[in-house]
Formats: structure tokens, C-alpha cells, sequence
């Protein structure tokens, strides 16, 4: 135990800040299941960008769920003033006693000391300013050298304070709703599939270099359908994604495309009815993980042990022939396209596949 640990019977409430992508926030699901694995008592709210929400919305740990809208920016410096105000003020009504910062972002800082929260931790930076240093009362280490999943790496804040997360609450938590379910429910049966009946791909990601080329993933689909296999292809609203999905399905017009059509949470939903999915290094991944849904992952130059799909049947594929990866890099060269995904043979990703759920 460490010599500074906090007395959770003391503590009330406690805010968990994360400010990042969608992905990013899922994967810090279980320190709020963690906290309330230690201290049932507490009240554990979220601060998240506004668009993330879905992926904490019916977290059963969280009493609630704040956001930063980045939209405000766009109308204006005094009506952003007025909506940071109000947020502030919603906050302070809570009076936490406990401040957990989940990322490098200099809100934290100022939301130490603007909330008057007794306790707080964030990440240790290599080079803190003096602000950072002066904010915070326990700081946790970041690796060295060394590769971390991004998960342990949240719940390490929380060992910085004293909490040592059991094996159950370290799982991804995503809870669709009922809303999103029913919805599902009835697109599905519209295309005559059932829960089990059908394989998801979700080609896409908002980085066009964690992608693979659309020309293999049609390959994928037609190997896959004409071994009897039903495809439902997912994606976001993004232009990019719609084109690169509406070059698939024009290659294999049989597989069903709901592209567009899901928000956050009926995607979710989706997921969860799978047998299987298949995907890029994305949020969606996360979310068939979240939902236990078995998922092959392909990774080009991100790092899978720091974000391979967690606590769930996987398989990831990445290329042997490159042994630069992972680089971190936006493609090879900064070129957005990345030549250890673009050259994954089909045959790899599909005997992937069938090692987990083997044909029917």
C-alpha cells in the first residue's frame, strides 16, 4: 500500500476526467467500476467531450456525466465564457472530495484548484510546469520504455491512491440502452437476420492510415459469403468512410449496409448481436469488446499491446514483413497510408476469423 494512500471511507464524491476520443474514454470505463469496487458508498461522476458521452451514458458505476461541448468555441469568446460557467458551476455544486485526471490535458490543473478538491492525481510528465506540479497531490508514473495497455494504464491512477482493482472490475463497461436495442432489433429483423446470425466488418476509422484498403475487405466479404456467412457492414457518417464502404459494397452488392445509419449506442447494440466482428485499430473495436463480442483486430502503426481489444476473444493480425511497426507514425512517411495494414494478405485475416468461430 502506498504511504499516502486516501481513506475512501471519507470520501464522498469523486470526478473522473477524461478528454479524449471515444475510443480513449471507453477504455476508462473500469476505474469507475474499480472505485466503486472499493468504496460502494461513493458517487463517481465522468467529465468527457460532449460527442464521447454514449460511451459512458448507462455506465451502472457512474451517478453522472458531464461535458465539454468543443463546439462552443465556434460561437464565440463570451458565449463559450458562458458555458465553461455553468459547467463550473455544476460542478462545484457536487463538492468532490476526490479528483482523478486521466490525461495530460491542462484542464485538470485549473480544475483542481477552481473545484477546491482536497485530493487529485493525474499523469507525471516528464517536464511538468510549475502549474502541473503545484496542482496536483499524487501523480502517477507513466511506462518507460516499457509497453502498457492503455486500460492498466487508467487504473494506475487509482493504485497511486490506494485502490487495487479486482479481475471483474477491470472489464470494459458499455450498456447500449434499451432505446438502442429495440431500434437494432427491428433493422435486423428487417434484413431477416437474428442475433448469432451474422458477421459485422467496420472497415473504417477517422484516421485514414489504421485503414485497410477497401479492395481487401471486399475480398473478405465475397470469401466470407460464399462460405455462407451473412455480412452487415458498419461505419460512421464521415465522407471518407461512406466512400470507402460504397466501394466495398459496389465489389459485393449482397452484404447489408447499415453505414450511417447506427449512432454510438445502436452500434453498440449491433455488436452485441455479432457472431463475430472484424475491424481496424477504432473505436468500434473497443466496443465488440466491450459487448464480448469475439473480434479480429488488424494493426498497422499503432500498438496493440497498448490498445489490442481487452478482456475479450481476439485475435489480432499484424504484418511480419515490417519490422518498424509499431511506428506511431500517420502512415509511412506521414503519407496516411501505412504499408504494414495495406499489405495483410485476405488469407491471414479470414484464418483469423475462423480460428475463433470456425464456419457454420
Amino acid at each position: 500500500m502506498v504511504p499516502d494512500a486516501i481513506d475512501f471511507t471519507a470520501v464522498r464524491r469523486v470526478l473522473v476526467t477524461k478528454l479524449r476520443h471515444h475510443g480513449d474514454v471507453l477504455l476508462a470505463s473500469p476505474v469507475f467500476a474499480a472505485l466503486k469496487e472499493r468504496a460502494p458508498h461513493l458517487e463517481v461522476d465522468a467529465l468527457v467531450y460532449r460527442e464521447t458521452v454514449p460511451m459512458l451514458a448507462n455506465h451502472p458505476a457512474i451517478a453522472n456525466v458531464y461535458a465539454v461541448d468543443r463546439a462552443w468555441k465556434r460561437q464565440g469568446m463570451l458565449a463559450q465564457a458562458r458555458h465553461e460557467w455553468r459547467l463550473l458551476g455544476s460542478l462545484r455544486e457536487r463538492k468532490y472530495d476526490v479528483l482523478v485526471h486521466l490525461t495530460e490535458h491542462p484542464r485538470g490543473a485549473w480544475l483542481k484548484r477552481a473545484l477546491g478538491v482536497r485530493h487529485a492525481v493525474a499523469p507525471a510528465r516528464t517536464a511538468p510546469s510549475a502549474l502541473w506540479r503545484s496542482s496536483f497531490t499524487h501523480f502517477y508514473p507513466l511506462p518507460r520504455g516499457t509497453r502498457r495497455h492503455t486500460v492498466e494504464l487508467n487504473l494506475d491512477a487509482l493504485r497511486r491512491l490506494g485502490v487495487q482493482p479486482g479481475e471483474l472490475a477491470k472489464r470494459l463497461v458499455l450498456v447500449p440502452g434499451a432505446a438502442a436495442e429495440a431500434r437494432v432489433d427491428d433493422l435486423l429483423r428487417g434484413h431477416g437476420l437474428t442475433r448469432g446470425s451474422f458477421i459485422q466488418l467496420h472497415p473504417g476509422s477517422r484516421w485514414l492510415f489504421k485503414c485497410w484498403p477497401a479492395a481487401r475487405v471486399a475480398e473478405l466479404v465475397a470469401l466470407l459469403m460464399t462460405e455462407g456467412e451473412r455480412i452487415v457492414l458498419t461505419g460512421a457518417p464521415d465522407p471518407r468512410e461512406q466512400a470507402m464502404i460504397d466501394a466495398i459494397v459496389g465489389r459485393v452488392p449482397g452484404a447489408v449496409n447499415l453505414a450511417g445509419q447506427l449512432d454510438l449506442s445502436e452500434l453498440a447494440a449491433l455488436t452485441a448481436r455479432a457472431r463475430a466482428f472484424v475491424g481496424v485499430d477504432s473505436a468500434p473495436m473497443h466496443i465488440a469488446a466491450a459487448v464480448g463480442t469475439p473480434a479480429v483486430a488488424l494493426f498497422g502503426p499503432s500498438g496493440e499491446v497498448e490498445w489490442g481489444p481487452w478482456m475479450a476473444v481476439h485475435r489480432v493480425v499484424v504484418s511480419d514483413a515490417h519490422p518498424c511497426r509499431p511506428c506511431g507514425n500517420d502512415g509511412c512517411g506521414g503519407s496516411k497510408v501505412s504499408d504494414c495494414l495495406t499489405t495483410l494478405p485476405v488469407s491471414r485475416v479470414h484464418a483469423a476469423l475462423r480460428e475463433m468461430v470456425p464456419r457454420g
